[in-house]
């Protein structure tokens, strides 16, 4: 790929950002607040493909968990679009033999079935976004379902074989 070493001129909207910093910070908020908390969140590209966005109502909030959304993980996998790439904030919640944890995980969907087009700048803009992503632990590139419907696929690259169970639910 030739290329594929400059960047692709592609910026990062602020909301994207803004949604990013939000998820980071646990501070102490009111039940409230804690509601309005996004557990996942999908990013793509703008129409005329010079931004990463937000994209529109592609969203798992932690309050739609118990109400609408019974299991966050399989809802979260079920946002993603079959033929085309993402990028995505997932909020993990699981436990190792010694402790409950949370852990920010971005993850890079690039389906096999996507547009090579698509893939190709999805792949070079990768990093403008998670430059603006900082401090994130864990990086997830995901070529296709079979990768991502096992839970148990993420509680591998969150601690190994450590990791007992993933949203409340044993591995």
């Amino acid at each position: 790929m030739g290329g594929a070493g400059r960047a692709s001129g592609v910026t990062v909207n602020d909301e994207v950002i803004k949604v990013f910093n939000d998820m980071k910070v646990r501070k102490s908020s009111t039940q409230e607040e804690i509601k309005k908390r996004k557990k996942a969140v999908l990013f793509c590209l703008s129409d005329d493909k010079r931004q990463i966005i937000v994209e529109e109502a592609k969203q798992i909030l932690v309050g739609d968990i118990g109400d609408t959304v019974e299991d966050p993980y399989t809802s979260f996998v079920k946002l993603l679009p079959l033929n085309d790439c993402r990028y995505a904030l997932y909020d993990a919640t699981y436990e190792t033999k010694e402790s409950k944890k949370e852990d920010l995980v971005f993850i890079f969907w690039a389906p096999e079935s996507a547009p090579l087009k698509s893939k190709m700048i999805y792949a070079s803009s990768k990093d403008a976004i998670k430059k603006k992503f900082t401090g994130i632990k864990h990086e997830w590139q995901v070529n296709g379902l079979d990768d991502i419907k096992d839970r148990s696929t993420l509680g591998e690259k969150l601690g190994g074989n450590v990791v007992v169970s993933l949203e409340g639910k044993p591995l």
